[in-house]
């Protein structure tokens, strides 16, 4: 990172900021271009690495590329601001945002999907207790991103 003076490290401070989060947006590698697909997300961390899941219809491009490449990118962002000043040069923003890589895969696991779907909810609607009927759970799709490389990063 180039700018260290605002490179986050701190776990705590990640999570707070990934808390504030509502979307995460992967990019997906298909031939020769990169598909972005902005998704809500629920999340854990796991042995101290991230694993944020998302859910989906169960075909189209991004299921097709998941099958192909295991491998995307991500980003996530929140309290942006522009900060004004007298000068064209001096206008800067305020902002704190995550990027990374991971490993993206479907879940197929009954007990996996629920538990991706109840991340997800908790996160967007920050409730924990939620019922889901079996055949809803069989309808949808859940995805996990296993993260292997993050970096955080504020400008406040």
């Amino acid at each position: 990172m180039r700018r260290k003076d605002r490179e986050v490290t701190d776990i705590e401070r990640i999570k707070h900021i990934i808390s504030r989060c509502t979307c995460c947006r992967i990019g997906f590698y298909d031939n020769g271009e990169v598909y972005i697909v902005p998704l809500n997300f629920g999340y854990e961390v796991k042995d101290g690495a991230y694993v944020f899941y998302f859910h989906g219809a169960k075909e189209g491009r991004k299921m097709e590329l998941i099958r192909r490449n295991p491998m995307a990118g991500f980003e996530m962002d929140t309290n942006y601001a522009v900060c004004g000043a007298e000068l064209a040069c001096g206008y800067s923003a305020r902002f704190q945002s995550i990027i990374g890589n991971g490993i993206v895969s479907i879940v197929s696991e009954i007990e996996e999907k629920k538990k991706g779907l109840l991340l997800i909810m908790e996160h967007n609607a920050e409730q924990k207790n939620w019922n889901f009927d079996e055949k809803m759970v069989d309808a949808v799709a859940v995805f996990k991103l296993e993260i292997t490389k993050l970096s955080c990063k504020e400008h406040q």
